[in-house]
């Protein structure tokens, strides 16, 4: 028997009433439900207004024979299974049946009750077979139109996510690149600050710094040990500040006992300022070092060969070179070739043969100009603008460094300060060949107000 809630229905056509009375015996035991058509006309009504799940037709019938009326059937309700009842001389119709209406059994009469049934069960059961698949044929063309619209939301979603992680990557580098910006002017000023004390030499600092980077560069060193250099050469005197001015000014040779030790002091102090920041770990070791030399006769620790890093050594040829320039080694101060003989002098002392030569390389570079820059003043700087060189007091004290891209915060309190102190400040903007200074255009409508 079938699982299904409902009985399979069989329409039974046949124009003898007593035949259709023993069709609906025959299948009342089974628990089918039947239904009586006594003409084609009349199957084909109860076909329209009933659920049927097989057909079970004579051949013989007046005005539409069962071969016509399968035909039909097979035309309207293609899904409902079909049996010909027929007599050994109807072999032409019933090929004619098979043809046309495309049944699916034909039994010949007097019919054999069994096979009749079982002709019936397996047609039912086809038709279920088949319903069930097109069922599930349409299911899954569901589940996929859904499992596609899904995949197309996830898509989406992934796409809308990627584009927010890219655009929170990019702010995070903005801001970290603002932060490195930031921490390094933080620097810079700081080092400014030294500069400012009776004694303090102004730009002294910047140039052992970019003079180290310089060196480091012709020595094939990292990229983060050329700016490491850098930073301990805008820091390598923050050891002094707690030096009085009298032996600020006081060149090293002149120097007493008592005077000198205090001097050494300023390489652990540096160190022990510098220690707090993360950032600036290797930095702090290399103002300790500074004062270290080969041969061991160096301070604080005495560090000799190979204990003496390469990048100390830079620091210390280039501050060396820039003190002897400076008066700060002697009494007198030297001139350029006596500041470089003086160098080579401590090669293989104080420091390698390969790092004097990579400092006199840097020194023989010319000087970098950047013919992409031009000259504006205070009130022509507009929001955008990028500096290509430090801006200075007329002191000598760090404002802005270069790469510092200006806001329009920066703006309005760059105007206000030279309005109230009544100095005149010149900026190197970076320019662009097309489009003028980043920042600007070379529309008249929009460009930067000229200085009255």
């Amino acid at each position: 028997m079938h699982a299904d809630a409902s009985p399979p229905v069989v329409l039974f056509v046949d124009d003898e009433p007593s035949i259709l009375s023993a069709l609906r015996r025959l299948v009342r035991p089974v628990g089918y439900r039947a239904l009586l058509a006594s003409s084609g006309a009349e199957g084909l009504a109860l076909l329209a207004s009933e659920p049927v799940d097989v057909v079970v037709s004579d051949m013989r019938m007046p005005e539409m024979d069962g071969a016509a009326f399968l035909e039909k059937v097979h035309a309207g309700h293609p899904d409902v299974g079909r049996i010909l009842l027929t007599g050994y001389a109807d072999i032409q119709t019933t090929v004619a049946a098979v043809n046309l209406g495309q049944i699916q059994r034909y039994i010949a009469k007097p019919w054999d009750d069994r096979e009749l049934l079982a002709a019936i069960e397996d047609s039912i059961a086809r038709r279920r077979l088949a319903l069930q698949n097109r069922d599930l044929l349409a299911l899954t063309a569901q589940q996929n139109a859904e499992l596609a619209a899904l995949n197309q939301d996830l898509s989406q979603r992934v796409k809308a996510r990627t584009q927010e992680l890219e655009q929170v990557n990019a702010m995070l580098e903005r801001s970290f690149t603002q932060v490195k910006e930031n921490f390094l002017l933080s620097v810079q000023v700081f080092s400014g600050l030294m500069e400012l004390r009776e004694g303090g030499m102004v730009g002294y600092s910047r140039q052992v710094a970019d003079l180290a980077r310089r060196t480091a560069r012709h020595l094939g060193l990292s990229q983060r040990e050329q700016d490491d250099l850098h930073l301990a050469g805008l820091l390598h005197e923050i050891g002094k500040i707690g030096l009085p001015d009298a032996l600020l000014r006081k060149p090293v040779s002149l120097m007493t006992a008592d005077e000198m030790a205090r001097y050494r002091r300023h390489t652990l102090n540096g160190e022990a300022a510098l220690l707090p920041l993360a950032e600036l770990q290797h930095v702090a070791r290399l103002v300790r070092s500074q004062h270290e030399r080969l041969d061991g006769h160096g301070f604080p620790d005495g560090l000799a060969g190979d204990a003496v890093p390469l990048d100390v050594q830079v620091l210390s040829a280039v501050s060396d070179y820039c003190s002897a320039l400076s008066g700060r080694l002697a009494e007198k101060r030297y001139a350029p070739p006596m500041a470089v003989q003086l160098i080579r002098g401590g090669a293989g002392t104080r420091y390698l043969h390969d790092v004097v030569e990579a400092l006199q390389k840097a020194l023989a570079e010319a000087p970098a100009y950047n013919v992409n820059e031009r000259e504006l003043g205070a009130h022509e700087i507009q929001p955008g603008m990028r500096l290509s060189r430090d801006l200075l007091t007329p002191k000598g004290t760090l404002l802005l460094a270069a790469g510092h891209v200006f806001d329009a915060r920066m703006v309005r309190q760059i105007r206000e300060f030279a309005n109230r102190e009544g100095v005149k400040l010149t900026f190197s903007i970076q320019i662009d060949e097309k489009s003028g200074p980043k920042g600007t255009s070379d529309d008249p409508a929009t460009a930067a107000p000229q200085v009255a």
